[in-house]
């Protein structure tokens, strides 16, 4: 849970420091969006090779490498004179947490079966709300006191803890000598990085162009690539395509990429609305998301328990459209406003549907593939989440380019977007998951 909350508070604090990290290294839109997406790229490429890599070489020793890969390049964030070496740290950053996150709920797949498995992804889904609940304000915090800097450095502790605990007390898990895809992680990360550079270019500029055009039909040759090489390995691919073949699981899928597209790009552009068109401090922005985290974190584990007893397949179609209509009240949304009647009512409403969902989602993945996948699983699964982050941070310079009432208006036509995308997400668990069962039924799904 250290380990993994690295990852959690680095995504939720960094969206706070934005405009400061703006005002003294001279960015502009297009480079705000490479600060989140230098570290969302190598994450989404990345988590199903993570994954895997447990799965083949141990996932504690995975876990502890990614943990000292992450801690050292937050150093070198901290350190990063330029715009050029912060997004290479970014970029290295993310290359570590995608090596430990798979690898930490993998760990936990194949410690627990059962219910124990859905009280144990409780327990990790709430220990990440709750550092990502810490991130904002803590970050913001830093931010004012010591500079956008120190919002880096805060990971080493929590990493060298991380690091002495699995040393330590965790066993030693693998499941055997399947060859890693070396090839498709490569194409993986090109494919991703071509679409989200053609992405980053054409929200930013509000034009297309040629590079925008050929950055995009690149992309998807690389990705039809992808598929092609993936089809071809079979059962060594990083990404079995047999697995698409169950229903259940093309709907997971699915539903994670709306879901966290939505909730991703709101999490980056609102804290920088109440920056640049409220005059928040980093500070209160921080607070202003603190309740989001507080719900998700002490509901986790509870929705956990239920999607023992009931199945995955309410929890995923109420928690997403309760998100949807919790994106649809920040519509609106005035940073020169009441925080209290206009940001705070919506944030409750999201925070709520995405408690109904986060755990019910990571267990209903773990239970769809048998145990010798469970790194690769949540690894695929972690990887569509952050790629919907991802896809959505690349758009969201369509909002951050804006200022003045353009930049408010704006901001409510992406909350409307986030909201069709959220309700879409449920109705696509209600559609698709209907031969799923409780976790602790052992009858096939």
């Amino acid at each position: 849970m250290l380990a993994s909350s690295l990852a959690f508070i680095d995504g939720s604090v960094t969206n706070v420091a934005l405009p400061s990290i703006e005002r003294d290294l001279h960015g502009d839109a297009a480079s705000l969006q490479w600060i989140v997406n230098a570290y969302l790229l190598p994450l989404s490429a990345l988590l199903l090779a993570g994954g895997a890599a447990g799965d083949h070489f141990g996932r504690r020793r995975m876990l502890i490498l990614g943990t000292a890969v992450f801690a050292v390049a937050s150093i070198l964030c901290a350190l990063a004179p330029d715009l050029r070496l912060l997004l290479a740290a970014r970029a290295a950053q993310g290359v570590g947490a995608a090596m430990l996150m798979p690898n930490s709920l993998g760990i936990l797949g194949s410690s627990f079966k059962g219910e124990a498995r859905g009280r144990a992804v409780g327990t990790w889904a709430s220990a990440g709300a709750i550092a990502s609940a810490v991130g904002p304000p803590l970050g913001g915090w830093l931010v004012g006191a010591a500079g956008w800097r120190a919002i880096f450095i805060i990971n080493v502790p929590v990493a060298l803890a991380a690091i002495i605990i699995a040393w330590r007390y965790v066993e030693e898990s693998a499941e055997g000598e399947q060859p890693l895809d070396v090839p498709g992680a490569v194409l993986a990360t090109l494919a991703l990085g071509t679409l989200t550079w053609a992405l980053t270019l054409w929200s930013s500029a509000h034009a297309g162009s040629p590079e925008v055009w050929a950055g995009l039909v690149g992309g998807v040759v690389l990705l039809a690539l992808f598929v092609w090489i993936e089809r071809g390995r079979r059962s060594d691919a990083m990404m079995p395509l047999a697995m698409f073949a169950s229903r259940p699981f093309v709907g997971l899928t699915l539903l994670t990429f709306l879901l966290y597209g939505a909730l991703g790009g709101l999490l980056v552009l609102l804290p920088y609305l109440l920056i640049v068109g409220g005059g928040y401090s980093p500070l209160q922005a921080g607070l202003a998301l603190l309740p989001f985290s507080l719900v998700i974190g002490a509901a986790s584990r509870l929705m956990g328990r239920t999607t023992e007893r009931i199945g995955p397949r309410w929890p995923l179609t109420i928690g997403p459209i309760v998100t949807g209509l919790g994106f649809l009240l920040l519509v609106r949304v005035d940073p020169s406003g009441s925080y209290w009647t206009t940001v705070m009512p919506g944030m409750i409403v999201v925070a709520l549907g995405m408690a109904g969902a986060v755990a019910p989602l990571t267990t209903a993945v773990l239970s769809s593939v048998d145990q010798s996948h469970t790194g690769t699983a949540s690894g695929f699964n972690s990887a569509i989440a952050r790629t919907g982050g991802l896809i959505a941070t690349a758009l969201a310079g369509a909002v951050i380019a804006q200022t003045g009432t353009a930049l408010v208006e704006t901001f409510r036509y992406a909350a409307i977007l986030a909201a069709l995308f959220a309700i879409a997400s449920g109705c696509v668990a209600f559609v698709t998951l209907g031969s799923l069962t409780p976790v602790g039924d052992d009858r096939p799904g």
